[in-house]
């Protein structure tokens, strides 16, 4: 298992950006404007993780006026799986509830015991969709 990013929920991306790269150094590794959802999200990395390294990823929702609440402005924890299937199978062994099934192969989401989001990402492309992920349905929020 490989620790990607944590995402965190921003009102004003220009403030986030001063907070977290002017003073606290962090590097924007990359940028994505989705027109359609109207976001966009800024990933950034402190400087001595280096190409590859953890992440943080701000969201920023175009139309959000008001503060977010404590429990809106953190999103997930992502990590890389080898196989998506497996461990979300390995979860449920341990009693764990997966609220978003990986039915297309690549994406699932789990919450801890403290309610904290936690995203699994398939390492490289998708794996084929596969029973009984494809037919379960989400469970919760997440």
């Amino acid at each position: 298992m490989r620790f990607l990013h944590t995402m965190l929920r921003v009102r004003d991306l220009d403030a986030a950006l001063a907070f977290w790269c002017a003073a606290l150094g962090f590097v924007e590794t990359r940028r994505s404007v989705v027109e359609a959802g109207r976001f966009t999200l800024v990933f950034l990395r402190a400087p001595a993780d280096g190409p590859g390294g953890a992440e943080i990823e701000l969201t920023f929702n175009w139309d959000q006026v008001d503060a977010y609440d404590g429990g809106r402005n953190f999103g997930h924890v992502a990590v890389a799986v080898d196989d998506i299937y497996a461990a979300c199978a390995r979860l449920q062994d341990h009693g764990v509830t997966i609220l978003r099934p990986p039915r297309d192969g690549r994406m699932a989401f789990v919450r801890s015991p403290d309610a904290q989001s936690v995203e699994l990402l398939q390492r490289g492309g998708a794996l084929a969709p596969a029973e009984p992920w494809l037919s379960m349905g989400n469970t919760g929020t997440w």
